[in-house]
């Protein structure tokens, strides 16, 4: 099982790794469509890649590092997101004329 902070395991591309983390986190399998950008907090050690994806297979199903899992229009996902930047990061990923972006946080 992946590291719970989304890290990319041996061997694997960030690509495949924000596939893997969504299918250990929400059961869904998914396509990487587009790499939106980044968000970087050097001093923290911690660069986050976003992407784009679509369904193409699995079941919803929780996890340990998910407390609910399910389909949500972009404004109840807004709405619903409270942690730090994590609305601000859906609105860039959603706002193709911000590609590629970097922010630094």
């Amino acid at each position: 099982m992946g590291d719970a902070r989304g890290q990319v395991e041996e061997g694997e591309s960030i690509q495949q790794a924000a596939m893997r983390e969504v299918k250990e986190e929400t059961g869904i399998d998914v396509e990487v469509i587009k790499f939106c950008g980044i968000f970087h907090n050097a001093s923290r050690g911690v660069c986050n890649t976003l992407w784009l994806a679509r369904e193409v297979g699995g079941e919803l199903a929780v996890s340990e590092a998910s407390l609910e899992v399910g389909y949500f229009t972009v404004a109840q996902a807004l709405h619903m997101v409270t942690w730090k930047n994590f609305s601000e990061r859906i609105q860039m990923c959603l706002d193709e004329s911000t590609h590629p972006f970097y922010v630094d946080f």
